[in-house]
């Protein structure tokens, strides 16, 4: 039986072609998951999606009518499905619980010394045979504080790689690693962190309890000449608010990988359309911020690692089992 996989790249379709190759057929598409292309999934008994892929009550009573009993995610994050639908449609959800932290991790200090450094302004320059350093200005690291928001697995990782530059480490999370505080992390009230860190990175999953967890009171707290990266999910920082606080001349630098209204944007080529978003179309124009397409988990290790666990997702559904990728059993 054949498995429909949306939103699948072109760096990606071999690896989930090879993977399926020994188990299942698969059909891989390049558009994504949403109300107008679920129609495609009529008989389709098994679909895989992408991060930004539409999950939502509609969609899934659409796929649920041409005959989907089974979504395969994949993904981490799980906020773009509407779990409850899916159980009282009895369509299994599945997700990827799990792959590389370190591809996440590394992105974000990516990030964080492109536009410490930045580098982006720089290459753009010795394109043009430019070769001054005006504006080019950046700060060590080594002996600064990094504030991480978010300290499981990715968030550790950042922070070992924070505590080999030699930064202080402050931490604020639910619950404690106890691998961060061995390196030496503070625990500390959020506002704390914020008004102490001069690099502060966001590593917690979105959920209401956390959406726009950087609010405008947030950014309020934060060092005028602070870094800001998000490597995690767009809506946890409300990006009006940092349009506000950038167009007052705040913040050393701002690195994005996400961005709250990604979803019919991001992983596709817009170039020769008008820019609705006014937004991140103003978000884009300042000068100590780089915006990338979600991207941070894009490495060959990770993908590898997220393509595998989907097959096992897929061939514990057929088997009847279940596991900790499970969001919506079997009915």
């Amino acid at each position: 039986m054949e498995i429909l996989a949306f939103g699948v790249q072109a760096d990606e379709k071999p690896l989930i072609e090879r993977a399926f190759g020994d188990h299942e057929d698969v059909r891989c598409l390049d558009v994504f998951l949403n109300e107008d292309t679920a129609p495609i999934a009529a008989g389709y008994e098994i679909v895989s999606t992408s991060v930004n892929a539409d999950l939502g009550a509609d969609v899934l009573e659409i796929l649920a009518a041409g005959g989907t009993r089974m979504v395969a995610q994949r993904s981490t994050g799980f906020n773009n499905v509407d779990l409850d639908t899916a159980e009282r449609l009895g369509i299994t959800v599945a997700r990827v619980s799990y792959y590389s932290p370190h591809s996440v991790a590394e992105f974000a200090w990516a990030l964080a010394m492109a536009v410490n450094r930045r580098i982006v302004r720089a290459s753009i320059r010795t394109r043009d045979f430019d070769f001054r350093l005006d504006g080019l200005m950046g700060r060590d690291l080594h002996g600064r504080t990094a504030g991480v928001l978010g300290t499981g697995k990715i968030g550790e990782a950042f922070a070992r790689i924070a505590h080999g530059f030699g930064m202080r480490l402050l931490g604020w999370d639910v619950a404690e690693n106890p691998a961060c505080a061995e390196l030496g992390m503070c625990y500390v009230p959020k506002d704390e962190l914020l008004a102490r860190s001069d690099l502060i990175t966001l590593h917690v999953p979105l959920m209401a309890e956390t959406r726009h967890l950087i609010d405008a009171a947030a950014l309020k707290a934060m060092r005028d000449d602070a870094i800001l990266i998000n490597s995690s999910r767009g809506g946890l920082v409300d990006t009006a608010a940092l349009v506000g606080e950038l167009r007052a001349g705040r913040f050393a630098g701002v690195g994005l990988d996400v961005y709250e209204a990604e979803a019919g944007l991001f992983f596709l080529d817009k170039s020769l359309e008008a820019v609705e978003d006014d937004t991140l179309a103003r978000l884009v124009t300042f000068p100590n911020v780089l915006v990338t397409s979600h991207q941070a988990y894009y490495t060959e290790d990770a993908v590898g690692q997220i393509v595998d666990t989907t097959v096992r997702n897929v061939l514990d559904y057929r088997e009847g089992r279940r596991s900790e990728n499970v969001l919506v059993p079997r009915s």
